[in-house]
This record gives structure tokens, sequence and C-alpha cells, in this order.
């Protein structure tokens, strides 16, 4: 039996100590704040209750694993899990109004064709396709395995883009998802927007993602999107209370101040909080932030121990991944009959949008791309009531001044006009709002800029990979949003899984950190 300190009870370490506890190891998590479930966050008062990160699951099939490996028994024996249905609802700058439905390609390509004319169905069908060829090509080096020493592979984007014509052969640079939008999708402005929604939403930039971010829409379309009764929250709980089943020890508003290392080998042997206290571990795992990680709770090794060749994380401009700006409405009177979960609400001009976002100078774009979601969930809201929240991608939190008077709420009426511009009438039926901006994210979370968690991409040089897991020095694992293999709550499960996996159990047979998603 090994002793295991985590750093961190979002969901990547609760799903760690969960794990390695039934692996037979004696495990501790201390967490910084009062609560778990760290981005999983929630909102209450007055009755109302919200989500203050994801809202919606991809890939159940990991927590599926998890819930089974822990305990035998299914996931939705711990939780109410349902597909949402349709998947979404879009709304376009031009009035067109673009409903699909869930996990279904080609109920999918016959909305695309009623929205956006004939043949938009097809030309969809076939960048999926393309999808689906980057999935098979990394779903186990890039999701279920730990990242290769030598990564070579990862770094070429598996996109299959079709030969170059003309003077286009002499040009070497790999296809990005707009050159897909524009020689795939026929430039076709409802098409592209659907695409670059997806890239937008995690925080990328579709001028420089690579072609293989089509990944993310396939996942979607191909696995579907769930929905947990009482919100994300309550999966979180799920996995709280089935570490406490297996004995897991938490120690809450207890921040891990330095990782402590073995003088004579340089092994992590455990951790000194802030409050002064040396917790002695075998191995030590951390879910913060890497880079903030690295810069705080690593620091030097030298001045514990022997100091390790930690690789320097990038803090310049190109970190700063954008964040999210949320809008959470308390809404008199019921949620109207046939309203969407999820509705998009485009921006007014694209180009505009991501030259505010990803420009020299990022600023605020008045009349973004909004995602509402509006869950039919009795659990959320007093009786005739509703609860809704609007969220946007905004600059890092330190690329603007969030704490100047006026900024966030003027910046919220924005949105929620824009929310109401495409007919949604939310306003004139508001109680109160809250505001959130990429500040709250760094506070709750540690994460040093309150970015958007991105998922690993294969391609760009290996620049949107993420730390691998097994740390240099011997002893020391990094999970979550910031480590491989990247943000969102099936990745950091993801995570969580492959390091179990690496850690090992206490007794000798090693699991198989592969096989948690099914083919699709």
């Amino acid at each position: 039996m090994a002793r295991i300190v985590i750093i961190g009870a979002g969901m990547s370490g609760l799903a760690a100590a969960s794990r390695l506890a039934t692996l037979g190891h004696r495990v501790t998590v201390c967490e910084a704040s009062g609560t778990h479930g760290g981005m999983v966050g929630r909102y209450e008062r007055d009755g109302f209750a919200f989500d203050t990160g994801p809202g919606l699951l991809t890939l159940p099939a990991v927590y599926r694993d998890l819930a089974l490996k822990t305990g035998r028994e299914p996931l939705e024996e711990l939780v109410s899990l349902a597909p949402v249905d349709p998947e979404s609802r879009h709304l376009m700058p031009d009035g067109t109004t673009l409903l699909l439905p869930n996990a279904s390609r080609g109920g999918v390509s016959q909305a695309l064709d009623a929205a956006f004319g004939a043949g938009s169905g097809e030309r969809w069908s076939e960048v999926m396709n393309h999808g689906r060829t980057v999935w098979e090509a990394t779903r186990r080096p890039l999701l279920e395995e730990p990242l290769p020493a030598d990564p070579e592979r990862l770094r070429t984007d598996p996109y299959p883009a079709p030969p170059r014509r003309g003077l286009g052969r002499l040009r070497r640079t790999p296809w990005t998802l707009a050159e897909v939008a524009g020689r795939e999708l026929g430039g076709r402005p409802g098409l592209t927007a659907l695409l670059h929604e997806h890239a937008l939403r995690f925080g990328f930039d579709p001028l420089t993602a690579p072609a293989g971010a089509t990944v993310l829409p396939y996942m979607e379309q191909s696995f579907g999107v769930w929905y947990v009764r009482g919100g994300i929250r309550a999966l979180a709980d799920a996995v709280y209370r089935r570490c406490l089943d297996r004995k897991v020890e938490f120690r809450f508003d207890c921040p891990v101040e330095k990782v402590l290392f073995d003088p004579a080998d340089g092994r992590a042997a455990g951790v000194r909080t802030a409050g002064g206290d040396r917790l002695e571990a075998d191995t030590v795992i951390s879910s913060m932030d890497t880079r903030a990680f690295h810069r705080e709770a690593v620091g030097h090794p030298g001045q514990e121990g022997p100091r390790h060749d930690t690789p320097q994380r990038d803090e310049g401009p190109s970190a700063r991944v954008p964040g999210r700006f949320t809008v959470l409405l308390a809404l008199r009177g019921p949620r109207p009959a046939g309203t969407a979960h999820r509705t998009v609400v485009h921006a007014a001009d694209a180009a505009a949008e991501r030259e505010a976002l990803f420009g020299r100078v990022p600023k605020l774009y008045g009349r973004p791309t909004v995602q509402v979601l509006r869950p039919n969930d009795a659990t959320l809201h007093p009786e005739g009531h509703e609860s809704a929240s609007l969220t946007v991608t905004v600059p890092a939190a330190d690329a603007l001044d969030w704490n100047a008077p006026g900024t966030a709420e003027r910046y919220a009426d924005q949105v929620l006009d824009q929310a109401d511009a495409a007919g949604l009438g939310l306003r004139e039926r508001l109680l109160w709002r809250v505001v959130r901006t990429p500040l709250d994210t760094r506070a709750e979370t540690g994460a040093l800029f309150g970015s958007v968690p991105r998922p690993a991409l294969a391609g760009a040089g290996g620049g949107l990979l993420q730390a691998a897991n097994r740390e240099p020095g011997p002893g020391l694992f990094v999970i979550g949003g910031a480590a491989h293999p990247g943000g969102g709550l099936a990745r950091v499960g993801m995570s969580a899984c492959i390091t179990a996996g690496l850690v090992g159990p206490a007794w000798s047979a090693r699991p198989d950190p592969a096989g948690l998603i099914p083919p699709a």
C-alpha cells in the first residue's frame, strides 16, 4: 500500500482518488477551497441552482468505466443521466434556424439540407468522415494512453486533406480548420459558423487550429451529448461519495504550498501545506494548473532535495487561452414548451469576433456567439420558474481589466441583448442575474489566466499537446485540464485513469488504462 497525496479535489482529483483507493492505496486529497468539484461548481440562491462550469457531458463512457471499476455498478445507479435531444438549436445572424438531433449523423445531414440548402448535409458528412479518421488515428495515443516519450506522430495532423492543386502544391503548411470550412464546406456561412463554434467554445482560433479539430464536432455527433439531472455538479457529488466509500481522506481549506523531495534520490516524498503541516507520501499527484504547479508548488526542487530538470511551461501571450464569461439567469415563469436545452446564438460578424479574441489587442465583442443552456430540470428552480445560463468565450483574465467599474455588468447587458435579438425573450422575465468572469475561474480553480480548459489535439507541431502525466521527478504526476489529454469532463476523467495505471495497484497486476470508449 502506497501513501498518495492528491493536490486538488476537482473532477480529475476525485476520479484519480477513487481509482487509486480502489487499487489498495491510502489516498489523501488536499483541496485549497472548502468543497470538492473544482471547475464543476454550483451557485444557489432563492431556490435557483446553476452549474458554474460545464453543463453537459460528452463521452459518458469514461464515467461509466469509473463507476464500474470503483464500485461494480452502472453510472446510472449513481446519477440520473439522459441524452439531450435535440442536441442543439442554432440561430444564425441571417435569421436561419437549425435544429440538430442528438447522436444521429443521418438526422444532422437532413437538418443541414433543410436549413442551408441541398448538398449541405453531404458536405458536412464528408468532413465528419475525416473527423472519424482523426478519431481513429488519435483515440488511443492521444486519449487513452500515456503521452509517448517521443510524441512525434502526434505532431502531425492526421486529417486527410485532399491533394493541393496548382501553386498550392508548393505549399507545405498543414491545413487549418478555416481552410476546411472554405474548401470542403464551400465557404457556406451556416456550415462555417457551425464548424467554427466548436473551436471557439474550447478557445481555439479557427485560422490557426489544425484541421484535425474536426474531431470535436465528430465526437459530439457520434457519441451524443448528455445531461445529468441536478446539473453536472451531481456527477461531482457522486464521484465524491465514491471516494468516501473507498476511505479517501479529504482535507479542505488546505492549500499545498510546496512539494517535498527526498534529498537522497530526488523522489517526491510528500507535501507541505500552507498551514505548515508536512504530509509524507510515496507519490504526489497534482491536478493544479501545471504552470501554477511548477511555479508555486514545485519551484526549485533543489531547496528540498536534488533538483529535477522540470521543463519550463510557456507563460507568454501564446499561453493565454481565452476564458469564459457567464451570466446566470433566474427567470420568472415556466420554461416555454418546446425550448431546446442548448441554443447557440451565432455572432453577428464572425470575423470581428475572431479578431476581438485572437487579434493583437484582445477586447470584448458586443454581439458574440452565445451558448444558452436551459435545462428542463425541476430540481434547479422553484416551481413555475426557470434557471438559464448564457456563456461566451472571451479574452483571458489578464487581457482585460475585469475589475474596472461596470465592465462585467455592461458586457452582461450586451450578451443578454444578443440573446434577445435572436428572439429568446429572456430580459422581460428576469428576476435577477449573477455575472461570472475569467477572474472567478482563476480564483476558484487556480488557473493562471482563468482560461478555458482545452482538449489536446494532434498537429500544430505538437503545440496543442498537454503536459505528460508522469513528471521527470520520480513519484510525481500531473492530471487535470492542463495535463494530458487536456480539458473537458471526459478528458480529465481519462487523465485520472491513465495516471492510476501509471501508478499501478498495491498488488502486482497492473490495470490497462485503455478501452474506455466504445468504437464509433
